[in-house]
């Protein structure tokens, strides 16, 4: 994206947020459609797909590959060359500031005879690569100029070795990345995790035509996909993201007299920690209207504004919420007690350190928090004052979690650049104003 002079936005305390929105499509399964459909043979109809820049840098990065990709009115289509048939780029594959549009692509080039260079800006220059590359290299992946880091070069091979890896942390993208590169080795793939993580992937896989089985093996999640897989493409329809829509229920939590209801949420419940969090402080949260999309669950959620408390999230729980913890540490700023939030390791490697940057923004506006370890404890007195001003680290959800923290402070809550909002969800500002929330340009 163009780096441009930061935008800062001030939240200021709000009435009552009130009415019935969707939010954007859900980014993972956005990446993952693309991404399926240039690997099946024939069209992939995509509707829903979430029209931020992570995503169409992805789906630029689909059409270096050598894959077609247009828009008919508000569906994409994919024009997928089939497993192991993407083209060589011609120039450097740019993805922006989208780790997992990064990471995930690394493994569908690792079964390809091709060469590519992959750059983003400079958020995602300074991510760590290497737990991706590591078991990518053990199928048969170079990296050409030993990097860790973006930029770096990568070829692939036709010739890819099945593995059987156990990750070291949880991450969907590590996993997603070997089963992705597993689909062009000959034999079977298997990644094995302590902790379930978001299995997008594998549902998709299997709704593509990928023969794929989870079993538990001595308590652990092991998944195996069988390789020289043939894809064909689908329709795939992407429900709302229930990252995005955490915003929303957290403002709906935190406002008096909120009652919001966003419709469409994607509601796996590898997903689903977050709106569980929130029951157990207090919160009125309903998953209205259940059905299923693509192959994936959905509802209706409800959120009401009540007294909360502070409660322990156990580290367990993170991999199903790991991106809405800089929101829930807001929310728990207005609740009663101590909030204790476990396992948050991974927090250290995302577009910023979310965690370092989660408790500065909380310190800067007179809210307790405390980081020991993988552990984040925010201490709850109810109304926090407010009045600082937050610095994002060019981080989305980082200025998206402080403006929510200042809809009910005492004091506006300034954040010093929504600029990258719009890399995730750019029609935050619109839909938090069209609920009633006051934001307003620096």
């Amino acid at each position: 994206m163009s780096q441009s002079l930061p935008k800062p936005l001030v939240a200021h305390r709000s009435g009552p947020l009130v009415g019935r929105v969707r939010v954007p499509g859900d980014k993972s399964i956005s990446h993952r459609a693309l991404m399926f459909g240039a690997l099946a043979t024939g069209v992939t109809r995509i509707t829903g797909l979430l029209e931020a820049e992570d995503v169409l840098n992805t789906a630029h990065v689909v059409e270096a590959l050598g894959c077609g990709v247009t828009r008919v009115g508000g569906t994409f289509e994919v024009r997928g060359r089939g497993v192991g048939g993407l083209t060589q780029p011609r120039a450097d594959l740019d993805f922006g500031n989208s780790g997992t549009g990064c990471r995930l692509m690394m493994g569908v080039i690792a079964g390809h005879d091709i060469e590519a260079r992959l750059v983003g800006d400079a958020s995602l220059s300074r991510r760590p690569m290497r737990r991706v590359l590591d078991p990518l290299r053990r199928m048969g992946l170079t990296v050409i100029d030993d990097r860790e880091n973006l930029p770096l070069t990568i070829r692939g091979t036709s010739s890819l070795l099945p593995i059987e890896y156990r990750t070291p942390v949880p991450s969907a993208q590590v996993k997603s990345a070997v089963l992705l590169a597993g689909l062009s080795a000959t034999g079977e793939t298997t990644v094995i995790e302590r902790e379930a993580t978001r299995d997008h992937t594998e549902r998709m896989l299997r709704y593509f035509g990928a023969e794929i089985r989870t079993e538990m093996r001595d308590g652990m999640h092991a998944i195996t996909v069988s390789g020289d897989a043939e894809l064909a493409g689908r329709p795939v329809v992407v429900p709302a993201d229930p990252s995005s829509a955490a915003f929303l229920a957290a403002a709906a939590a935190i406002v008096p007299g909120s009652d919001v209801t966003i419709e469409g949420v994607l509601v796996n419940e590898t997903r689903t920690g977050f709106y569980t969090t929130l029951r157990e402080m207090g919160a009125s949260v309903e998953f209205a209207n259940p059905r299923e999309e693509g192959g994936e669950p959905i509802a209706d959620i409800r959120v009401r504004h009540a007294r909360l408390k502070g409660v322990r999230v156990p580290a367990a729980r993170a991999p199903s919420m790991i991106d809405e913890y800089p929101v829930l540490a807001a929310v728990a700023a207005y609740a009663d007690g101590e909030t204790i939030m476990e396992g948050l390791a991974e927090l250290k490697v995302k577009e910023s350190d979310r965690l370092a940057a989660t408790a500065a923004g909380l310190a800067a506006n007179g809210i307790g928090a405390r980081i020991d370890g993988d552990t984040l404890t925010v201490e709850g007195r109810g109304t926090p004052r407010g009045g600082g001003t937050v610095v994002t680290h060019m981080d989305h959800r980082i200025a998206m979690a402080f403006l929510i923290l200042g809809l009910g402070s005492d004091r506006p809550v300034e954040v010093d650049d929504v600029t990258f909002v719009a890399t995730s969800f750019p029609a935050f500002t619109g839909l938090m104003t069209g609920l009633g929330a006051r934001l307003e340009a620096r």
